[in-house]
C-alpha cells in the first residue's frame, strides 16, 4: 500500500542561530512539522533550490536574525510541484511550478522537502524547461529584470558592474532580449562567459580601471546596474560616462553601517554641493507574477539560460552555502532536494 502523500512530517534544514556563519549552524531535522498554508498560499513539493545571498547575509547579522522566528529554514527560490494548491488557483496538484517560496524574505522555507508559496510567486513551468533551471529565476531574475526593463528602451547602452554573478548572468541576457547593447564587468576568468551570454563589450576589472575604461570607450551610457557595490566612485563619477537622464541602480552591498552610510550619501547628497549628478535609486525586487512568467517564456525561447555553478545533493546544504560565501560562484549554487524527496505520489 503506498504511502500517505503528503506525510505529516519532513525533512528541513533548519537553524537556531547563525553564531559563526549560517552554514555552520544547519542542521537537519528529520521530522519537522508539516508548513500548513494559508488560503493565498500553495502547499510545494520542492525538487530543487537555488541559493542567494539574501538567504545568509541577513541571517548573520545579529539584530536582524532576532526578527527571524526560530527554527528558520533558508531558501526562496525554488522549482517543485503543486501538492494542494492556493485557494481559487488555477494551478493543479502534480503540476510543475516554479518561484519564490515563503512569506519571510529572510527564511523563505524553500531548503526542505515542502514548502509554502504564495499565488503571486508561482508560476506553471513552461514545457521543455528543466525544474532544476527554473529554480534558478526567482530573487536574481526578478532582481535583474526589475532594476533594467523599467529603466530602458530598445537601442539603450547600458553598463552592469558585475556580469558573472548570479544577478549578473542574468542582467546580461535580459538586457540583450528587450534590444539594448550592454557593457560589463568581470575578472579574467569570466570574460568569455560574459561574452557567450550576449555581452558586447566586457571590462576585466583586475587590468583597468572601470571608470576610465568606460570612458575611454567613447559611449554615453543610458542605464546603469550595479550588482557589486564595492566602489563608490562608479557613482560618484558616472557623470563622466553617463547620459544626462541616465539612473545609477544600486543592486549590490553588504548589509552593514559604513554601507548604509555611503548609501545615504549617494542618495541624499546633492550635486551641487559636490555630490553626485546623476539620480541614485536604491533597489529591493518585488513579487510579481508577470514578471516571472515573461523570464520563464524567454528561458523556454532559448533567450535567458541558466547558468549553474555547482549542484549539490540535499544532504550537502551546508556546502552549497560555504561556496556562495566565497563570492567565486559563476552563476547559481543549487541544491538539488528532488533526489531525496521526489516520489510518484501524483500516480497513487
Amino acid at each position: 500500500m503506498a504511502s500517505p502523500y503528503p506525510p505529516s512530517t519532513m525533512k528541513a534544514w533548519q537553524y537556531t542561530s547563525t553564531k559563526g556563519g549560517l552554514a555552520q549552524n544547519l542542521r537537519i531535522n528529520p521530522e519537522a512539522p508539516l508548513p500548513k498554508p494559508k488560503p493565498s498560499q500553495h502547499l510545494v513539493q520542492v525538487l530543487a533550490v537555488a541559493l542567494n545571498p539574501v538567504d545568509y547575509k541577513p541571517a548573520e547579522i545579529t539584530l536582524i536574525s532576532y526578527l527571524i522566528p526560530k527554527p528558520a529554514t533558508p531558501g526562496i527560490d525554488f522549482a517543485g510541484r503543486i501538492v494542494t494548491p492556493a485557494t481559487g488557483s488555477p494551478l493543479k496538484p502534480g503540476q510543475l511550478v516554479f518561484g519564490m517560496a515563503g512569506t519571510n524574505p529572510l527564511a523563505g522555507g524553500a531548503l526542505a522537502e515542502l514548502a509554502l508559496a504564495e499565488k503571486e510567486t508561482t508560476v506553471a513551468l513552461p514545457d521543455g524547461v528543466d525544474p532544476v533551471d527554473a529554480a534558478t529565476i526567482g530573487v536574481a531574475g526578478l532582481t535583474a529584470y526589475q532594476s533594467i526593463v523599467p529603466n530602458v528602451k530598445k537601442g539603450d547602452h547600458i553598463f552592469i558592474n558585475g556580469g558573472s554573478g548570479g544577478t549578473g548572468v542574468f542582467g546580461i541576457q535580459i538586457a540583450k532580449a528587450v534590444g539594448c547593447h550592454v557593457t560589463t564587468t568581470c575578472s579574467s576568468a569570466n570574460i568569455e562567459l560574459c561574452k557567450s551570454l550576449g555581452a558586447d563589450e566586457v571590462v576585466d576589472y583586475r587590468k583597468q580601471t572601470v571608470v576610465e575604461a568606460l570612458k575611454a570607450s567613447g559611449r554615453k551610457f543610458d542605464h546603469v546596474v550595479d550588482n557589486v557595490g564595492a566602489d563608490p566612485k562608479l557613482y560618484w563619477r558616472c557623470h563622466e560616462y553617463t547620459t544626462s537622464q541616465a539612473v545609477y541602480v544600486m543592486v549590490g552591498g553588504t548589509p552593514s553601517l559604513g554601507y548604509a552610510v555611503a548609501m545615504s550619501k549617494m542618495m541624499l547628497w546633492p550635486g551641487f554641493l559636490g555630490g553626485g549628478k546623476r539620480k541614485f535609486a536604491g533597489f529591493f525586487s518585488k513579487p510579481k507574477y508577470e514578471d516571472l512568467e515573461q523570464i520563464g517564456m524567454w528561458m523556454k525561447e532559448g533567450k535567458v539560460k541558466p547558468i549553474i555553478d555547482q549542484k549539490y545533493p540535499f544532504e550537502q546544504a551546508p556546502k552549497a552555502f560555504e561556496k556562495l560565501k566565497t563570492g567565486r560562484a559563476r552563476g547559481k549554487i543549487v541544491v538539488d532536494v528532488a533526489s531525496e524527496t521526489y516520489r510518484k505520489a501524483w500516480s497513487e
